[in-house]
């Protein structure tokens, strides 16, 4: 039997931290509902951080990245051929047990047999990747292929901000904690749901918050400077001190949403939920509804995506892209295949 040509993916060999290695893997193909991507991009975020520092789950060996674009160049049995050549983001989750309450319910992100990409299946830190075809959501035009992998935070942001009701409404004060990707993501979103929200990050964040100005979005350095009763808190950076921060400024019947993960536990003050009667709610990943937000936003051209792409790192790069992300530079750094962009 001849040998499937072979593509560069950088994979997760093991449990350690130490364990990521840039490997000639054997080239996919299509199965049965699922279609071959070419990847573009592949953003790199916290969560890939948790995966190599062990505190959020991996399934060793896996190709790692969960923020892809891409286009579709080969499809399986039971997939439309007009999908060749689409331009697209993917959904994260490979499978799911599709039985269970959660899966029912239309929140599958809680599946606790879900299988996602980037850690349980092959990811898009590779030339090329499969995923099922139902999870290959079609870019809008303008949207280039760089920025396209920013879809997929979107997409989590649209579900913390809209379920399970919508966490700001026409008018609201909004304090997004934290300036990166994710935070700026929630902070448009916030400001298309009507509300006026106010980007806080520290020093070290100048960058990010220029940014932020250039999105027509107002930051800050200085906590001094947010008032003591907003009506809404987004936590976006998943740190201790952001977290005790805002339960601390949201005012009494305001509602705080935790959308910045962590991988352990920190100390806040819970005891102020019952004591200002604070709505506290969260979330994790995205569904396929999320999903049909984050496009509808798109396509009508209400979230800018392209300003947060901060650089371009080839896969031989990954060590110098993982440094860029630890030292919080930039807004999002992005994996590409040589030539892929």
């Amino acid at each position: 039997m001849q040998a499937l040509p072979l593509m560069q993916a950088l994979r997760k060999t093991g449990p350690g931290p130490g364990d990521l290695e840039l490997q000639d893997v054997p080239r996919p193909t299509a199965g049965a509902g699922q279609v071959v991507i070419d990847v573009a991009a592949a953003g790199l975020c916290g969560t890939d951080l948790h995966i190599l520092d062990g505190s959020y789950g991996s399934r060793p060996p896996v190709t790692l990245g969960h923020e892809v674009s891409g286009t579709i160049t080969a499809v399986g049995t039971g997939v439309d051929s007009a999908r060749m050549g689409q331009r697209v983001a993917l959904e994260t989750f490979f499978s799911t047990c599709g039985e269970c309450r959660d899966c029912r319910t239309g929140s599958p992100n809680r599946c606790q047999s879900r299988v996602s990409i980037g850690s349980g299946a092959d990811g898009g830190f590779a030339e090329q990747m499969v995923p099922p075809a139902r999870n290959a959501r079609v870019l809008p035009a303008h949207v280039s292929l760089a920025a396209g992998a920013l879809s997929e935070p979107l997409a989590c942001v649209c579900r913390s901000l809209f379920q399970p009701t919508p966490a700001v409404c026409p008018g609201d004060r909004v304090l997004v904690i934290g300036p990166g990707a994710i935070g700026l993501l929630a902070a448009q979103v916030a400001r298309v749901s009507g509300g006026h929200p106010t980007v806080l990050g520290t020093p070290a964040d100048s960058e990010r918050l220029e940014i932020a100005r250039t999105l027509g979005l107002p930051g800050t350095t200085d906590p001094g400077q947010v008032p003591d009763d907003v009506d809404v808190v987004l936590e976006c950076s998943g740190s201790g001190p952001g977290m005790a921060l805002g339960i601390e400024r949201v005012r009494r019947g305001g509602r705080y949403v935790q959308i910045g993960q962590r991988g352990d536990a920190v100390p806040i003050n819970l005891a102020l939920a019952s004591f200002h009667e604070l709505i506290i709610t969260g979330g994790f990943a995205s569904t396929p509804e999320s999903w049909d937000r984050a496009m509808r936003l798109l396509d009508s051209r209400l979230i800018d995506l392209e300003p947060l792409v901060s650089r371009r790192y080839s896969l031989r790069d990954w060590q110098e892209a993982l440094d860029a992300v630890r030292g919080s530079a930039g807004v999002k750094q992005l994996l590409c295949p040589d030539g892929a962009l």
